[in-house]
């Protein structure tokens, strides 16, 4: 084997050992209080994940080895599949192995336990589990915590807080980055730009777990909701969400934090750093993000209330703000027969997350920085076909963007919409209807969580071959195509 598939079995091997310390909280929590079957699968799965990645790594841990950009896409690829299969292993190594997913409750098939696995990874919040209310606590601050680190990304995690690995963590943190601004630097050294955005995160995560439990949540349910709402993975504690509780105080709450899990972590830190809320007003991406969350807010509220949605114009406005922001921040909270509100709302908000939140967030989608860039693109299209000889540029934020960049968003855009439309025919070959294959392929590329149809509230319904599509494209989504695409490349693979 070449010293550079050794060397990324090594870093490979350490990020899978890191990632079975995730099964160790829920393993105490569950011997706290006083579970009996989830403690022994929690502790069980710890020692296969462990193990495994000790295998990998022993062989080649006195590997010296250069790392490049293509062997960073291939590490985040391997670990987001890597992470997203372990979970599931007990058809590889017996039912020891197995997390609750699979030998406790809720008892899931292989393939359903992997789509959920995935799903909290890549922070979708698309469930397979049909009934979250009879679930164990430790299981429930399992599934919370999955889209806690999946947030931020396993692979920035350990770029963060293992620089003696020595692999070259540009190339990990450029290949595990959202948005077109992958080299943007908050500090001279990308680990400690790692450590700045993690430091962000947890820092935004707490606030927002004190605010729920201010709100009137127990402390379980504050942390774990704080978990997926900053994040913007949308999994929850109970099966009615945030119905449960009824109060327009916590949803307003998880608004403001999964507008701020939108945000580009980037502009979170520089206002900590000069303490001055000046730095949002200036971000031209941001003011983007603003207007298209309000002006959707606003015509999807005023389509609910001449709709008879709601009794008033405030519960419409409420509603329909909620659920705009979960959606276009691909978060995947709703709102209670929202898949039956008035005309093109359903469509209209299962849409929008197409968009996305701002570059350099926890969100899926394709990003407002790419979709201003390319809406502005086309604007100099036609001017140019009335003005051939004149000069026009494409500016963001008063700076003109390169032609290289124009192109490179242009051909994301073009490939991610391909991904969906593929992905949609491939859902409607199993058998499922066009509106639940579009909502399905909506809610897992854009790492969205609610569809359409019979998947706008649980894929559990789903076959199995619709739901290993889903899977793809939540990886895809996560990836966003082309970290995964350029592996089925021959380019890629020569040395």
């Amino acid at each position: 084997m070449s010293q550079r598939f050794l060397a990324i079995q090594r870093i490979l091997g350490v990020i899978i050992v890191m990632s079975s310390m995730t099964k160790l909280p829920p393993a105490f929590l569950a011997l706290a209080w006083g579970e009996q079957e989830t403690p022994s699968v929690f502790f069980g799965s710890f020692m296969v994940s462990f193990l495994v990645g000790v295998a990998l790594w022993l062989p080649a841990r006195n590997v010296n080895y250069e790392m490049r950009l293509r062997d960073g896409f291939l590490i985040v690829t391997m670990t987001w599949v890597f992470a997203s299969l372990l979970p599931a292993q007990y058809r590889l190594v017996g039912a020891v192995s197995a997390l609750p997913f699979v030998h406790g409750p809720p008892h899931l098939s292989y393939t359903d336990a992997i789509f959920e696995a995935t799903s909290g990874l890549t922070t979708t919040g698309a469930t397979v589990i049909p009934s979250l209310d009879d679930l164990p606590r430790s299981v429930l601050f399992y599934r919370q915590l999955l889209q806690f680190l999946g947030g931020m990304g396993i692979v920035i995690l350990a770029v963060a807080i293992l620089p003696m690995l020595k692999i070259g963590g540009t190339q990990l943190f450029r290949a595990e980055s959202t948005g077109p601004t992958k080299d943007t630097k908050l500090t001279p050294r990308i680990a400690e730009t790692a450590k700045a955005l993690w430091a962000v995160y947890f820092g935004l995560t707490v606030m927002c777990a004190a605010s729920f439990w201010v709100g009137g949540m127990s402390l379980f349910d504050a942390i774990g909701h704080a978990m997926s709402t900053v994040s913007t993975g949308g999994f929850s504690t109970y099966d009615a969400g945030f119905a449960t509780w009824k109060s327009p105080v916590l949803e307003w709450i998880a608004i403001v934090f999964m507008m701020l899990g939108g945000i580009n972590f980037g502009l979170h830190y520089i206002a900590w750093r000069r303490a001055s809320l000046g730095v949002y007003g200036s971000d031209s991406e941001l003011r983007s993000f603003l207007r298209i969350v309000v002006g959707a807010s606003l015509i999807v509220a005023l389509t609910l209330w001449l709709g008879g949605d709601y009794a008033g114009m405030g519960d419409s406005f409420r509603n329909a703000t909620f659920q705009v922001v979960s959606n276009i921040t691909t978060t995947g909270f709703v709102v209670p027969g929202f898949d039956q509100w008035t005309g093109p709302a359903p469509f209209l908000v299962v849409s929008i997350a197409v968009i996305g939140g701002c570059a350099g967030s926890t969100v899926g989608g394709l990003k407002v920085a790419r979709v201003v860039m390319v809406v502005r693109q086309g604007y100099r299209e036609i001017k140019q076909l009335v003005h051939p000889k004149a000069q026009f540029l494409v500016k963001m934020g008063g700076r003109r963007v390169s032609e290289s960049v124009v192109l490179s968003v242009s051909g994301f855009i073009a490939i991610w919409m391909l991904c969906f439309v593929v992905l949609v025919i491939g859902m409607s070959a199993t058998g499922l209807d066009l509106e639940t294959s579009y909502g399905a392929v909506m809610a897992t590329l854009a790492n969205s969580g609610p569809g359409l149809g019979a998947v706008a509230y649980s894929f559990a319904s789903v076959n199995d071959f619709a739901t290993w599509l889903g899977t793809l494209g939540m990886i895809l989504g996560r990836l966003e195509v082309f970290s995964l695409l350029v592996l089925l490349t021959p380019q890629f693979w020569r040395e």
